[in-house]
């Protein structure tokens, strides 16, 4: 109860709870909205926490399964905090311009990201030295250009598992790709717009620095959590094969000692027992060795025929 009323508190100084002017609001947020105040809107900080924590924890179970998860805030105040955010946990972003088809005609924007990677390489393995001045120059802007849309999505080789949208109303091209995908959003939903547009909204106010700063930095904790937990887990299972593996010789040693005791007492060639069993160095059959015809020969004869 505590962690909640803080984290309320820290919502509070956030600006968190102010919302858009009454006549621009979505009447879809109305159970998210506490009061009116001077004609605007003061979003329930109750249902803020509750949002932001039902998302963080769904966020975090992804990010422990090994998938990527997209953050996207294409808007002036959200591009550092997205960019910082995301790098800090190493997934993709999209902070610069929404590409249209970046998820539905994703293997064409795939190709594009390889163009710019050789052109890089290119460039720094001295390739393109014969090359004129002009055309080097040419190639150059066409990465940097290429970089400033694609950079944050360089490293994601297929679709992600989910996006964190900041704004779904001024990122609306992203968010109807992503539900043509069916891919799970999240999102920052102030009180102009329709929190039903994605699977978790945390209502809170998208404009203000401080605001997006305070949600995106949570979310990014639950996520680097999940990822911990996730290589937490690697290491066990390291560890456990490890031990298996260094067992493994020493029960097939216990077999080898094993068998040579069970094959002490076997029989030898000449009818006697081989080891030292309760018997000793005889054979029931015929002591040393010729057996019937040996001792009992002579007695044979003694009788007479």
């Amino acid at each position: 109860m505590e962690n909640n009323t803080s984290l309320q508190q820290q919502l509070l100084e956030a600006g968190v709870h102010f919302g858009h002017l009454r006549k621009k609001w979505n009447p879809k947020m109305l159970p998210y909205i506490f009061a009116e105040k001077k004609g605007i809107h003061i979003i329930d900080l109750n249902k803020t926490v509750e949002g932001l924590q039902e998302s963080a924890a769904a966020l975090k179970q992804i990010a422990k399964s090994g998938k990527k998860i997209m953050f996207v805030g294409t808007k002036k105040q959200a591009k550092e905090i997205v960019t910082e955010c995301a790098q800090r946990v190493n997934m993709p972003y999209v902070t610069e311009r929404w590409l249209g088809g970046f998820l539905t005609n994703f293997n064409t924007v795939r190709k594009s990201v390889k163009k710019m990677q050789s052109i890089e390489k290119m460039l720094n393995d001295g390739t393109l030295d014969s090359i004129t001045k002009k055309e080097r120059l040419t190639l150059t802007r066409d990465k940097e250009k290429m970089e400033k849309v694609l950079g944050g999505i360089a490293q994601l080789g297929r679709v992600p598992a989910a996006l964190f949208i900041v704004d779904i109303g001024h990122e609306h091209i992203a968010l109807a790709e992503a539900k043509r995908l069916g891919i799970t959003t999240f999102g920052v939903v102030d009180t102009n717009c329709d929190p039903n547009k994605v699977d978790f909204a945390v209502p809170a106010n998208d404009d203000a620095t401080k605001s997006i700063a305070i949600i995106a930095q949570y979310i990014t904790a639950a996520i680097a959590e999940g990822l911990a937990e996730r290589q937490a887990e690697k290491t066990d299972e390291a560890e456990d094969a490890e031990e298996v593996v260094d067992r493994g010789p020493k029960f097939e040693a216990e077999g080898e000692e094993g068998g040579e005791r069970r094959g002490g007492g076997r029989r030898g060639p000449g009818g006697g027992n081989t080891g030292g069993g309760p018997r000793g160095g005889g054979n029931r059959r015929g002591g040393g060795g010729p057996g019937r015809s040996g001792a009992g020969a002579p007695r044979r004869t003694a009788g007479g025929r």
